[in-house]
């Protein structure tokens, strides 16, 4: 195999471009114009590579003809990726968010950092309560359960009792 064989494989790998007015596809994303749900005017999904759902939709302008939609352009594929992505980075904050919680507390042997990690699996859900001290340093984790809520008084009751796993 030569040199050029390896370029043409690799770039036979790569998906092609699509420009089309009603759909672009292009650096992973799927941008197609399609008619709303309720048959009055039209819309345009965003759809990531490899996702089933759009990451979003939302109205499409229409043409001049007043029946037919507006075609993508590169400006509004490029805007219309930009606002994918950050609907989907927004989305990971408020699951990381919820699922990761954290608590300072002034401590008699100095301010603790109180963290409630919960890891939602299908068959084994739970939480990890952890303790760090101002340097970073573990001082305690525990398992507790995913329903378990991490507040200064539950976060202080834990300090207190020598970081022993609530509940037990």
């Amino acid at each position: 195999m030569t040199a050029n064989d390896s370029n043409e494989e690799s770039e036979a790998e790569l998906p092609t471009a699509v420009n089309e007015p009603r759909l672009w596809i292009n650096n992973g994303w799927t941008a197609r114009v399609i008619k709303n749900e309720d048959g009055e005017g039209w819309a345009v999904e965003m759809i990531k590579e490899g996702e089933a759902e759009p990451a979003l939709v939302g109205p499409w302008t229409m043409g001049r003809d007043k029946k037919n939609p507006k075609p993508l352009d590169v400006s509004a594929f490029n805007t219309l990726v930009k606002t994918a992505s950050e609907v989907l980075r927004r989305h990971e904050q408020q699951l990381y968010a919820q699922y990761h919680k954290s608590i300072t507390i002034d401590a008699p042997s100095g301010r603790i950092k109180v963290t409630l990690d919960i890891v939602p699996d299908e068959y084994d859900p739970h939480a990890l309560l952890g303790a760090c001290d101002d340097f970073g340093e573990q001082m305690a984790q525990v398992r507790v359960s995913p329903g378990f809520k991490l507040t200064m008084s539950s976060a202080s009751a834990w300090i207190d009792n020598d970081f022993r796993r609530p509940g037990a």
